[in-house]
């Protein structure tokens, strides 16, 4: 969007600030994903004031030879339900999610490892930029395309396929199904980096959707970190940058964070969601982009209260490299707050 007095678009803004280039009026954005699925939400006038957008762009087309995936959709009491069917010649998974919110996970028994094992065997990816382009054509000047590869392998188990209390289970066990599974996961992992190399997308997005509550520092130092480095090995040298979805608790690994090579920190969050405050991130890592989410809470504050909080954020976080966004859900009485937090922003220029 631009501004009769600065013909600047919010795409430019977007380069100049993750550029690292001095930020004197504070982007705000919301995922894609809302604006196209929050239908409740009169998105126009909110975009015409200047709130952007941050698109999310698949590249990769997968090919799975070995599994068939179904899906079938029915009218229930508590709303739409989805149930989604991988069939293989060794057996069948089977996961059911009601309206947004998944109900049961794919892999429920150690043996349905090897289910998904087959399912994955011989699993090829191509490029395919049109998927991006697509996304990156309807976002125009009204922000920033990301290109997206789901997440690291040991967090797609734990958060897409078995959930968190089989993952952890059989992660502490070391299940000999699972561990093959999550070699064979990594090896076409990171194909799909290598791929991204020759992709049109600077920016690479990983949904970890990490806290370390649910995974532990040790954890992430045996799997999580040598696996980072290797996708930096990889992304760095063809000028790829890695951000990653870290929308929970994160003190007790911001040294760690700090050391990887990590581009940005993607809907980090204050407490009590998260565990730092926004100057604790910028100490911890003075040159990552801060993706800031403020707290869905201080919508409901007074709105002099509330534009305290964010003029806070935005004093912590800058002034460069950092932006706030709607990442997590549409904030309360979003009529009249994200105006107002757009009116507020305008008035640092």
């Amino acid at each position: 969007m631009s501004s009769p007095n600065n013909q600047v678009t919010l795409r430019q803004r977007f380069i100049s600030a993750l550029a690292g280039e001095f930020i004197d009026w504070p982007i705000y954005a919301a995922y894609d994903w809302f604006i196209r699925n929050r239908q409740e939400v009169d998105w126009n006038p909110l975009l015409s004031e200047g709130l952007g957008i941050i698109g999310h762009a698949e590249f990769l087309q997968i090919d799975r030879p070995h599994a068939q995936i179904t899906e079938t959709t029915s009218q229930t009491e508590r709303g739409i339900r989805r149930d989604v069917y991988w069939e293989t010649d060794v057996g069948e998974l089977h996961e059911w999610f009601l309206g947004e919110w998944r109900q049961e996970y794919l892999i429920k028994t150690p043996d349905d490892y090897r289910i998904m094992l087959r399912a994955l065997d011989g699993r090829r990816a191509s490029m395919a930029p049109e998927m991006y382009r697509q996304v990156d054509n309807w976002i125009g000047e009204r922000g920033v395309t990301l290109g997206v590869l789901s997440r690291t392998p040991l967090q797609e188990v734990q958060i897409d396929l078995a959930g968190l209390a089989r993952f952890s289970l059989d992660l502490a066990d070391e299940c000999p199904a699972l561990m093959e599974l999550l070699e064979l996961m990594t090896s076409q992992f990171l194909e799909g980096i290598k791929l991204a190399c020759d992709g049109p997308q600077t920016y690479i997005k990983l949904w970890e959707n990490l806290s370390i509550e649910t995974m532990g520092p040790a954890c992430y130092r045996r799997f999580l970190v040598p696996l980072y480095h290797r996708i930096f090995d990889i992304l760095n040298p063809a000028g790829k940058r890695l951000v990653v979805h870290y929308d929970g608790k994160l003190r007790i690994i911001a040294n760690q964070i700090a050391e990887l090579d990590f581009d940005g920190i993607d809907s980090f969050t204050q407490p009590p969601e998260g565990d730092m405050s926004v100057a604790e991130a910028r100490a911890y890592w003075p040159g990552k982009f801060l993706w800031v989410q403020p707290n869905l809470g201080w919508y409901a504050l007074p709105e002099e209260q509330f534009l305290a909080r964010v003029a806070q954020a935005v004093r912590d976080a800058g002034p460069r490299r950092y932006c706030l966004m709607i990442s997590e859900e549409v904030p309360p009485d979003w009529p009249r707050t994200i105006p107002a937090l757009l009116r507020a922003l305008e008035l640092m220029r």
